[in-house]
């Protein structure tokens, strides 16, 4: 599959600004060798998702490599299942259309025009693009073999049977397409799929699953890496000083010391820097940003009970 040069250059953007530990950086380093998933905890907004596309622009930038630079992506519901994860079949649409032609005397419509390949289900396909595949779904194949990271977004969400469901086809990265006679399609060993999966609890998890993944927890990050983060995000242009920062991120984690419910994540931290700035931070005097920090603490807050205990903090 062909990327534009411009979108290529958004993808470098994105993974430049996105700031990796070293032991994340081994543990993605292992998993890709293993052939293993990767599976990563950590509270939302600790980056787990964005790793993905940092992942997959690196993978497509080393020599000789031909992954993919795009993640592929798979937003887990509490309705999905295992199917979900490599086709969809619009049934609906399939029947509704196959009346209508019936009523005009027309030739039925082929099951392949309502089947679509999904994240994991292009990614195997995409590493073996056969003639021979191509006449079962809608999904367009690339010319050539190609590697892929597939992200599997928040994967505790789904039913506790999807994990189990999909057991061989993550160990074999094979699948079968129900609705066109089990059509099977199975992976070229020559390339690689790369899976990262993100959880915010291993409640849904069973350890059959488990045993098959590399793990790594995301720990909320220290003041410096705060920092570094911050930094990377606002780019060159910013006008904010590594002291202002400090000071702001050391706000930020008395707040998040002291909220009861739902403790802000480093995306708000991000979200409330920004608005800051908007809002003349940077001019103001201390009294006068105190107050500017106040009036934007629906930013960081989003309960009722950790808004009355945070707003008193600012009395």
């Amino acid at each position: 599959m062909s990327i534009s040069p411009e979108k290529l250059k958004a993808l470098e953007e994105k993974a430049k600004k996105y700031i990796i530990h070293e032991a994340l950086q081994n543990a993605y380093e292992v998993a890709v060798e293993l052939g293993q998933p990767l599976l990563l905890t950590g509270e939302p907004g600790t980056g787990k998702t964005l790793l993905a596309a940092k992942v997959a622009y690196e993978l497509s930038q080393r020599k000789g490599s031909n992954f993919y630079p795009e993640v592929l992506e798979f937003n887990t519901k509490t309705s999905s299942t295992a199917r979900d994860l490599f086709y969809t079949y619009d049934a609906i649409s399939h029947f509704q259309t196959a009346n209508i032609r019936r009523q005009s005397n027309e030739d039925a419509p082929a099951t392949a025009d309502f089947i679509e390949l999904q994240a994991l289900g292009k990614a195997i396909a995409f590493t073996n693009p056969s003639e021979k595949d191509q006449p079962f779904f809608t999904t367009a194949l690339p010319k050539q073999p190609q590697s892929s990271v597939v992200l599997i977004d928040e994967i505790d969400k789904a039913p506790r049977d999807f994990t189990n469901d999909i057991l061989m086809e993550i160990d074999k990265f094979s699948f079968a397409i129900k609705e066109q006679n089990n059509h099977r399609i199975d992976m070229n060993t020559n390339q690689q799929i790369a899976v990262i999966m993100t959880s915010n609890s291993e409640k849904n998890l069973p350890d059959a699953f488990l045993r098959r993944c590399v793990f790594y927890h995301i720990p909320f990050p220290s003041d410096d890496i705060l920092l570094k983060i911050v930094r990377s995000q606002l780019g060159e242009g910013t006008k904010y000083t590594d002291q202002t920062l400090e000071a702001i991120i050391a706000q930020f984690n008395e707040i998040r010391e002291n909220s009861v419910r739902k403790k802000p994540a480093t995306a708000e931290l991000l979200a409330w820097v920004r608005i800051l700035e908007l809002r003349d931070y940077l001019e103001a005097n201390e009294t006068q940003q105190k107050k500017i920090m106040k009036q934007n603490l629906s930013v960081l807050v989003k309960t009722q009970e950790d808004w009355k205990v945070v707003h008193r903090m600012f009395s």
